[in-house]
């Protein structure tokens, strides 16, 4: 039996187990995975003339479990749901992507992407990449319905929903339920 008081060196000896803490995490190369996303004009504009090479020095992380995207706060690199990229509807897929490589600017640019003095849908930084999203949205040809079925998720309150549509410009009058973006 472990003793539940001491020193962590002495539990520690007592368990008997080698644990590596200090593991590397599998990253790889965007490109082989992600193709065309230079040629996107929204992409252009957040990267300007450097968008090949930071789209050609970006990494990816693949993980298996449920989530959507988003971007290391520790080295910038892209973090996927292999999930999401499997079973998620491809137009809310590909604004995600325009969104995360804004959050991949804010990073490379030293901006603080988590900045817990805002609330998630008043971040200056989530503004500013669900606006690219919204703007990508609009050229595809959007209603502004289906715009804010992007931006709707589970973890949003209705009220957090209306600040994010009202901050981004995107009419969205009174959704039903079942219009959220869900995980699967």
């Amino acid at each position: 039996m472990i003793p539940t008081t001491g020193g962590s060196a002495t539990i520690t000896r007592r368990l008997n187990v080698n644990i590596t803490r200090n593991v590397p995490v599998a990253t790889y190369p965007f490109l082989d995975y992600f193709k065309g996303f230079e040629n996107v004009d929204a992409v252009k504009r957040t990267f300007d003339k450097d968008t090949k090479k930071v789209l050609a020095n970006l990494r990816v992380e693949f993980v298996g479990r449920r989530g959507y995207m988003g971007v290391s706060e520790i080295d910038g690199h892209m973090i996927i749901s292999a999930d999401y990229l499997k079973t998620g509807n491809r137009v809310d897929i590909y604004l995600d992507f325009v969104h995360e490589l804004v959050h991949v600017k804010q990073f490379m640019e030293g901006k603080e992407l988590f900045d817990h003095n805002y609330a998630y849908v008043e971040r200056p930084t989530e503004v500013e990449a669900y606006r690219f999203a919204v703007e990508e949205a609009r050229r595809l040809g959007l209603s502004d319905r289906r715009i804010c079925h992007y931006l709707k998720t589970e973890w949003m309150t209705d009220d957090e929903f209306k600040r994010l549509a009202k901050a981004v410009d995107v009419c969205c009058g009174k959704m039903p339920k079942k219009s959220r973006r869900q995980l699967n």
